[in-house]
């Protein structure tokens, strides 16, 4: 009889730890309080959905839990309005600000890639600068390399006249010299009388 007794004691006192847990009424409407586990009792007051309860006991038989409300006000209400799921009220700010931070970093996330976009146009219009002005460098460089050779061509076509007129030159000097010499080689000797001989000797 005495085991039977404290473990009835025992249970009486576990039983609240086992419902104190966090609860709430659900979200869909608001339930009356009543002073007693089933409808037939009084109603002492009303509970808003969403609102956070603590849960004393469960009366399976009628239907009805045993809460306290936020105002401290002990009472019993329908089973089926008690949920342990977090209450709308209570997850919808926390959910809002998740919300918040998520647009936050969204804006960000926008913002370092545009600006990541911007720096990327530039620098591909700064590229496509350089491309041209070396595209223009090289066309300028090639034109001059052209007209060097061209100058190059005439000058040495230039040297090779100039050295076909020097031999040209150099020939006609030197037949004009040996013109000359046969001229003076012709003509010298009837200019300049023959001495005769003396045949005779000395008398």
């Amino acid at each position: 009889m005495k085991k039977l007794l404290c473990l009835v004691l025992l249970a009486c006192f576990f039983a609240p730890m086992t419902y104190a847990r966090d609860s709430y009424i659900s979200d869909k409407l608001f339930t009356y309080v009543h002073s007693g586990p089933s409808n037939d009792f009084r109603i002492i007051g009303s509970v808003n959905a969403g609102e956070p309860i603590q849960v004393l006991s469960n009366n399976k038989s009628s239907g009805f839990t045993q809460i306290i409300d936020s105002k401290g006000r002990k009472g019993w209400v329908e089973s089926k309005y008690v949920t342990q799921d977090v209450s709308m009220s209570i997850r919808l700010p926390e959910v809002e600000k998740e919300l918040a931070i998520v647009k936050d970093k969204l804006d960000n996330a926008e913002q370092t890639s545009d600006t990541e976009k911007a720096g990327l146009i530039s620098s591909l219009k700064l590229s496509k600068q350089q491309i041209t002005d070396l595209e223009t460098n090289y066309r300028d460089i090639n034109q001059q390399l052209t007209e060097s050779q061209e100058e190059v061509r005439s000058l040495r076509a230039k040297i090779d006249t100039q050295k076909e007129d020097l031999l040209l030159r150099y020939f006609m000097y030197g037949g004009g010299v040996a013109g000359l010499g046969l001229l003076f080689g012709l003509v010298l000797p009837h200019i300049i009388p023959r001495r005769k001989k003396n045949n005779g000797g000395w008398a």
